[in-house]
């Protein structure tokens, strides 16, 4: 449905949900499942998400501008604290707060802490229960009626964010709670995340999943250039940054296979989203402490703490 159509069948509505929850909770899984699309890093190592992802939906005369929030743990580092703040902000800007829960792991600590903190603020909460599929029916209730006794929340909803089952009952009540008003995006628009940022996230998740040590925490990664080529393919170079050396020879691997293998399942999912052929060239530099640098918390779109 088109901005105009939608108006005329009787005005448009409008507005931000926010994802919140404990790490790996499955918000970036939901996400992508919402929006039909890769928007947000998927990993089993917990705390990838690192800034703010948008991932937007049409559902009828909706457009629900879902925020992923980086998952709320107890921050050790520079980078920790800015992203723990960063996913309070994206929920105290929010028209609704999503509370997803793992049924699976229940109330644990990281979760228990998140509700904890949830319960003090205002606004509209629903409570979403991710993985119910796996988790016998008794527990699911138990978990409900306890966080419900908890929070006010306006609607509790099971979901299997991987399946896809009670995904479309959340799309469509959301849809319903955002308030009246113009539509944010062209309604072809799944994100509000340039493809230059999209393709570095994509290429940082290849990273994750091919290497298991620490060294993921300590790495980014930026697209420098971006050409549209007269046969409609993109020529696109991206350097990788570690802070030692040590961990540049790991991200190469031996006669360079490890960075070959990340770039061809980056180039895969790059050329899924931008739709067209794509041409990647990695490149592995050493940055010291770059966790440090102020220019590379801008460039993740976090506010760098001080102190």
């Amino acid at each position: 449905m088109s901005d105009e159509v939608a108006a005329e069948a009787g005005g448009t509505r409008c507005g931000f949900a926010a994802l919140i929850g404990a790490p790996n909770a499955g918000k970036s899984t939901l996400l992508n499942t919402l929006v039909g699309a890769k928007v947000s890093i998927v990993s089993h190592k917990v705390q990838t998400t690192r800034q703010l992802v948008r991932g937007i939906v049409i559902e009828g005369a909706s457009q629900i501008v879902f925020v992923d929030t980086p998952g709320i743990f107890q921050p050790k580092r520079r980078l920790d604290r800015a992203m723990v703040s960063s996913a309070w902000g994206g929920a105290g800007d929010a028209d609704v707060v999503g509370l997803l829960v793992d049924a699976r792991r229940g109330l644990d600590e990281g979760a228990d802490a998140v509700v904890a903190r949830l319960a003090q603020g205002s606004g509209r909460k629903v409570l979403i229960l991710n993985k119910v599929d796996i988790v016998d029916r008794p527990k699911l209730l138990e978990l409900a009626g306890s966080l419900n006794a908890r929070i006010g929340f306006a609607e509790t909803f099971m979901v299997s964010a991987l399946t896809g089952d009670g995904v479309d009952d959340l799309k469509r009540s959301l849809a319903g709670m955002m308030p009246d008003g113009p539509w944010l995006y062209p309604e072809d628009q799944i994100s509000d995340a340039p493809l230059r940022q999209l393709a570095a996230e994509i290429t940082r998740e290849k990273i994750f999943e091919r290497l298991h040590q620490e060294l993921p925490y300590h790495s980014t990664v930026e697209t420098d250039s971006w050409e549209e080529r007269p046969d409609g393919s993109v020529r696109i170079e991206q350097t990788v940054f570690v802070e030692r050396d040590s961990q540049r020879m790991i991200v190469l691997g031996k006669g360079g296979q490890t960075i070959k293998a990340i770039g061809q399942l980056s180039r895969r999912d790059i050329a899924e989203i931008a739709e067209k052929p794509v041409h990647l060239f990695l490149h592995v530099k050493v940055r010291e402490n770059w966790g440090d640098d102020p220019a590379r918390y801008r460039e993740m779109g976090l506010e760098f703490p001080r102190g």
